[in-house]
């Protein structure tokens, strides 16, 4: 039975991060070069982490399923990235961005992480201008601000439509540099298929070669996963195809608990899907509702062009039912007012799923040139895509997957339920709740590689007693053994249907009774589905190919038979949580205006699940959440 020992210091909020670093132990740096940590993934917080903890002296050793580092799904981060530095002097501050990120997440979330993470928001934005991220800039040459959605000030640094793209070139370069000194060892086109655990700590990985088919076991004295989320399950999400929950569900499966996996984020502002064939979903970032007003014509089944339906007779909807924040709700409460709207039949383009986006009030207002410098590449990519100018017709959007805020159990040091197996940025729960405000995704993400764990793990390494391994390692070739005969499993069943067809018809599944609403018959039904998906899968999927060379398919399969087990996971946590919270909303709890209505007496907790294998079923610990700083409330943002 694990134990969920959050480790949060005591005393004041303010003080407890200062207070944690002067208490957890340290290793001198001349003892840092003794030690060896895996580093799997290679975004914002896997290569800012890497480079972090490879200039303190750590061996590091850097794995990635991509080409590059520089094609880590960061790279897709739009808007911006949060910091509470009140450039504009519009009443922000460290407790502001707090409060803001506890309430915006439904009072879901662990206080002290929270607070921690406002803290080191100002240092990130240092950090970054200090290696040449270039931020938008004001005439004056101070860094500019724009506004988010959960936030009443402007507290968002970004680089137009591209922040992702610039933040990971600079965590990038900086672990290049590293490379190049011998610091960090760098293995692309590598994937993780399995932790090894030796004495109930985690001292290795098993990968394959995904150019060779390679297997291999690679030890260290820590592990660190920073691989991303898991919202692919669904099929149709924003994130990249290769985006995956491979490395996260088989440290799972290992005895890494995995906290609150139903909490997953459906984004307001995508291009709605278009037709059967489509893989995979485009975002836009939530940083066009500056800008940009959100409507659908006020009756039901009007299909005239967007250019003649007057003002009068529009629904400015997200502006009447929440004028203090208007078109910057967050994202869970615009995504289901944008679904509620189109199941009232007031939705636009082919099929009556998506609402307008409508930037003609500020063309005018401020000149198409100002629109154009501010999201210019964000209105090139839309026209690309749908062959149409945002410039002179609105924009059609409408909720998509985007973020998933559950992820494996960690402490406040970042460590998981296995000793030695740290877990940073979207593969971990710990900062957002229910429900993750636009631009704090790239805080996480850089305050956890930046400043967190170069800082923890070494209380962990100072503290554990770690014998000497190498590959040889019995529990190492029994690991290894495990994957080949998983890998040979996968090949020899040579079915009918593909990899895609079932990712498919899981991804509806999953949309359907999983998605943006969910009610006990929805779960149950597709907890009564999903096995018997699975089931075909192990009897009728076809991977064609071998496992000594490059295969995708054999990669997909191994993903998708992972997304087959976590998307009931996902289902039965929803399904044990009565009441609606965040962007887990289930239809019997809501309140008489349509919003999510919380049951903080039994259900403010963290939902971490232990692993039992296979064919039985997983046991809940809770994680008991205590408010001392904000108080318990329902959200409103009327």
């Amino acid at each position: 039975m694990i134990e969920l020992r959050s480790r949060v210091p005591g005393g004041p909020i303010e003080q407890k991060w200062d207070k944690h670093r002067f208490e957890v132990k340290l290793v001198n740096p001349a003892n840092k070069r003794k030690y060896t940590i895996l580093m799997v993934g290679s975004g914002l917080g896997g290569a800012s982490a890497a480079a972090s903890l490879s200039e303190l002296g750590y061996n590091v050793k850097c794995f990635c399923f991509q080409d590059s580092p520089r094609r880590a799904h960061s790279i897709a981060a739009q808007g911006g990235i949060n910091a509470a530095k009140n450039y504009r002097n519009d009443g922000d501050s460290i407790y502001r961005l707090f409060y803001d990120t506890v309430k915006g997440g439904d009072f879901r979330s662990r206080e002290a992480n929270v607070y921690r993470l406002a803290q080191l928001s100002v240092e990130i934005i240092d950090q970054c201008v200090a290696q040449g991220v270039p931020f938008a800039r004001e005439y004056g040459g101070l860094l500019a601000n724009r506004s988010f959605g959960g936030a009443q000030v402007s507290r968002t640094f970004y680089a137009r439509g591209q922040t992702g793209q610039q933040l990971l070139l600079g965590a990038y370069q900086q672990m290049q540099k590293e490379i190049d000194r011998g610091g960090v060892t760098m293995f692309p086109r590598t994937e993780m298929l399995d932790l090894i655990v030796i004495d109930g700590r985690a001292r290795g990985i098993v990968t394959r070669d995904m150019v060779s088919g390679k297997i291999s076991c690679h030890v260290g004295d820590a592990v660190v996963l920073g691989t991303g989320g898991y919202g692919n399950v669904f099929y149709l999400s924003t994130n990249a195809k290769g985006s995956n929950a491979t490395a996260i569900w088989r440290a799972y499966k290992r005895g890494a608990a995995f906290a609150n996996p139903c909490f997953t984020q459906i984004h307001p502002t995508c291009i709605p899907v278009s037709g059967e064939y489509q893989s995979k979903l485009t975002l836009m970032s939530e940083s066009l509702r500056n800008d940009g007003r959100v409507w659908v014509p006020k009756q039901a089944g009007d299909k005239r062009p967007p250019g003649q339906i007057p003002d009068s007779q529009r629904d400015y909807y997200l502006e009447r039912k929440y004028p203090s924040f208007g078109n910057l709700a967050p994202r869970d409460i615009a995504s289901r007012a944008a679904k509620e709207v189109c199941d009232e039949q007031r939705g636009v383009g082919e099929g009556g799923l998506g609402v307008y986006l409508d930037f003609a009030d500020a063309i005018r207002r401020l000149g198409e040139r100002t629109i154009r410098d501010r999201y210019g590449n964000l209105f090139e990519m839309y026209q690309r895509i749908t062959d149409e100018n945002p410039y002179q017709v609105p924009m059609r959007i409408y909720p998509a997957v985007h973020y998933t805020m559950g992820g494996l159990w960690v402490d406040y040091n970042l460590m998981s339920t296995i000793p030695g197996l740290h877990v940073i940025g979207e593969a971990n729960f710990s900062d957002h709740g229910a429900n993750r405000l636009g631009a704090s995704a790239l805080m996480q993400g850089l305050a956890d590689g930046y400043f967190i764990l170069p800082v923890t793990i070494g209380d962990y390494l100072g503290s554990a007693k770690l014998d000497p391994i190498d590959a040889s390692h019995p529990e190492c070739q029994r690991a290894v053994g495990e994957v080949m005969t998983y890998t040979e499993r996968l090949l020899a069943i040579n079915g009918k249907r593909t990899v895609d067809s079932f990712h498919r018809e899981l991804g509806k599944l999953m949309w359907d009774y999983c998605g943006m609403a969910r009610t006990a018959e929805g779960l149950r039904q597709a907890l009564s589905q999903i096995p018997l998906l699975r089931a075909e899968f192990w009897r009728n999927v076809n991977v064609p190919g071998s496992a000594t060379e490059l295969n995708q398919a054999l990669e997909k399969a191994g993903r998708v038979a992972d997304f087959l087990e976590l998307g009931e996971l996902m289902c039965r946590d929803a399904l044990h949580r009565e009441e609606s919270c965040g962007g887990h909303f289930r239809m019997e709890y809501q309140t008489p205006d349509g919003e999510a209505l919380r049951n903080d007496d039994e259900y403010a907790y963290v939902a971490a699940w232990e692993y039992m294998g296979l064919d039985r079923e997983p046991v809940l610990q809770k994680e008991e959440l205590e408010f001392e700083y904000v108080s318990l409330a329902q959200r409103s943002y009327k």
